[in-house]
């Protein structure tokens, strides 16, 4: 007889009663881009389609959300501005809970996870209670509405130098954005369309020219998108004559007075002289890429 192999199966059977330790789940922080599936990366629509339990922001939308498979668990924790359907802190509580459980969970926000996805917090929680986290980057917003506009961000002969900042947070008047926008430059503001009155004052008082070309990108890269282009000065006036609602971005610089594209930016028509002027607005049936808009 083997004594030892006898021992060891003696010492297994000992601890039979003791329950199983279960596997920890891993949390993908899964960038979906500006909205339109086919801007998903490969990876993103990979572990959508594999996830069993995918945690998602208000802003993505059903074609995205129907990459999942029929018997995924999704939950939402759209977030509006003064309504939260979690707090962030229990959204990391529900990630972690669910990886600790044994579940991989894919949490998937529009845009990219690390700038103004609140990844980073999420990241911190997962690693604080011993989760792995996994990080897929997306196409940003600020890029989404770049290439969708057809306003670049960096031009040569327009701006060498790209910020960006959030436009609603807690003492915005107080924060230092000298520097971030004027010649030569090109901020990027998002969340900025409930502060655009305080944003416009800020960047003025900080010395900011009042005729600096501004555009508001409106829904970027979807069907509905509009761009509206004025003056610094008259910012306020725009957002709230057009309805501006969210998501959109303020884009400040010279970059968006340029006529990157003729077919969608029709320069005759710009009059940077008024203050304010709803210059261009998108129609709802605008694609990017349209044949009508080649024409």
């Amino acid at each position: 007889m083997d004594h030892g192999n006898a021992f060891s199966l003696e010492r297994v059977g000992a601890f039979a009663h003791l329950p199983v330790m279960k596997a920890i789940g891993t949390i993908y922080l899964v960038g979906a881009g500006p909205g339109p599936v086919d801007l998903l990366t490969l990876r993103a629509a990979r572990l959508i389609g594999d996830a069993r339990v995918i945690v998602h922001d208000g802003l993505i939308g059903p074609d995205i959300l129907g990459l999942a498979r029929p018997d995924a668990r999704l939950i939402s924790v759209a977030k509006q501005r003064a309504r939260h359907t979690l707090p962030q802190d229990d959204i990391n509580a529900l990630l972690v809970r669910e990886a600790l459980a044994g579940r991989d969970v894919v949490r998937l926000k529009g845009g990219d996870p690390f700038i103004f996805g609140r990844g980073g917090e999420e990241a911190e929680a997962a690693r604080a209670a011993g989760v792995p986290v996994e990080v897929v980057p997306g196409i940003s917003a600020a890029n989404g509405a770049a290439a969708a506009s057809g306003i670049a961000l960096t031009h040569r002969d327009a701006s060498s130098i790209v910020s960006f900042v959030a436009g609603q947070c807690k003492g915005l008047s107080e924060q230092n954005w000298s520097g971030l926008a004027g010649k030569g430059r090109t901020l990027v503001i998002y969340m900025g369309v409930s502060t655009a009155p305080q944003i416009a004052d800020k960047l003025m008082s900080d010395g900011l020219t009042p005729d600096m070309p501004v555009a508001v990108i409106e829904n970027a890269a979807r069907p509905e998108m509009r761009v509206l282009r004025g003056l610094l000065a008259g910012l306020p006036d725009l957002v709230e004559r057009e309805a501006v609602q969210s998501p959109a971005l303020i884009v400040i610089g010279e970059v968006t007075a340029r006529d990157t594209d003729p077919h969608r930016h029709p320069s005759e028509n710009w009059d940077l002289e008024r203050p304010a002027q709803f210059l261009e607005a998108l129609g709802p049936s605008f694609r990017w890429g349209d044949e009508e808009s080649k024409a």
